[in-house]
């Protein structure tokens, strides 16, 4: 069972002077507990659920840069792109070049887009949710055909690339893995099963039985096309507050190490935290000492065969 990180509130204690200085010692007190994964949403502005609109955030590929000129091996990922952001031929430059960079460790995530409020604050078109799934689509397979080196005219119904080119080339071959986040049964696990190399879903949003469905269903999916399930790497997400002693209704080692074991248990290879107490030493303390080492030994239900 590998351990993400992901970064979802910018507004700390500290105030926004030494942003900068506490984002740089997250990433390395990430990486030095074991970590398997650095992730920050990628948004315009603060989303609801998290904080007020006009609280900090960080521009996504921005903040990964300068991540992985702070560390050495975690990985780095946004929790995930909106298709809407950006022209797919730059988006693709961009994830390319934070792989370079970095050697090896960017995750390219990426879904439909979702945060209408952001999109007409700074005037970003907001297409409607079936036009941003064909973008989607044609995104991925702007993605994929860059990966390969193909150069020859791409033309979609909304993207006509002449000359796709992307020099260097990843580090990663055969490319940086794509993860798509979202649960839509019909579409999202769709795209997952025909182009994705991951998946992501949110327990805010879905309980570990629903969560345990969509697997099932991304399970079809990938029979239906001929594709092994396990290609695809199985991710979650779900923001937990980690304490020594669970005081002030947080989690012990123990409650996280159970609850990674019931991840494990119905095939989730990746699980992703998002901590409310970031900038607090304690959590990163407790990941090293106690629980990646067992999580690592915690057997994935289903990984057999898998990339």
């Amino acid at each position: 069972m590998r351990i993400g990180l992901q970064v979802t509130n910018f507004t700390w204690p500290n105030n926004q002077a030494s942003l900068g200085e506490t984002f740089a010692l997250i990433a390395q007190r990430a990486e030095r507990a074991g970590l398997f994964s650095l992730w920050v949403m990628d948004h315009f502005f603060q989303i609801p659920g998290v904080g007020p609109a006009s609280h900090e955030m960080l521009e996504g590929y921005s903040a990964l840069a300068f991540a992985a000129a702070q560390t050495n091996r975690i990985k780095l990922g946004t929790m995930v792109t909106g298709v809407t952001y950006r022209h797919p031929g730059l988006l693709v430059k961009t994830a390319t070049t934070l792989d370079v960079l970095s050697g090896g460790r960017a995750y390219f995530g990426i879904g439909a887009g979702w945060y209408e409020e952001e999109h007409r604050g700074l005037g970003v078109p907001f297409p409607p949710t079936a036009e941003r799934f064909e973008r989607l689509e044609e995104t991925l397979q702007i993605a994929h055909q860059m990966w390969k080196g193909d150069e020859k005219p791409y033309q979609g119904k909304h993207y006509q690339l002449a000359r796709p080119l992307n020099s260097p080339s990843s580090v990663q071959k055969p490319r940086p893995p794509i993860l798509i986040g979202g649960a839509g049964e019909r579409k999202t696990l769709h795209l997952v099963a025909q182009y994705g190399d991951a998946c992501n879903f949110s327990l805010t949003r879905l309980s570990l039985d629903e969560a345990q469905h969509k697997l099932s269903v991304l399970r079809e999916h990938c029979q239906a096309i001929g594709r092994p399930y396990t290609d695809i790497e199985k991710t979650i997400i779900k923001s937990i507050r980690l304490t020594r002693d669970g005081r002030e209704q947080s989690w012990t080692p123990a409650d996280a190490i159970a609850y990674f074991r019931e991840l494990a248990a119905i095939g989730i290879d990746q699980a992703i935290v998002s901590l409310p107490n970031f900038a607090d030493p304690e959590p990163f303390e407790l990941f090293a000492s106690e629980i990646i080492p067992e999580a690592s030994q915690i057997e994935v239900a289903g990984r057999e065969g898998a990339r």
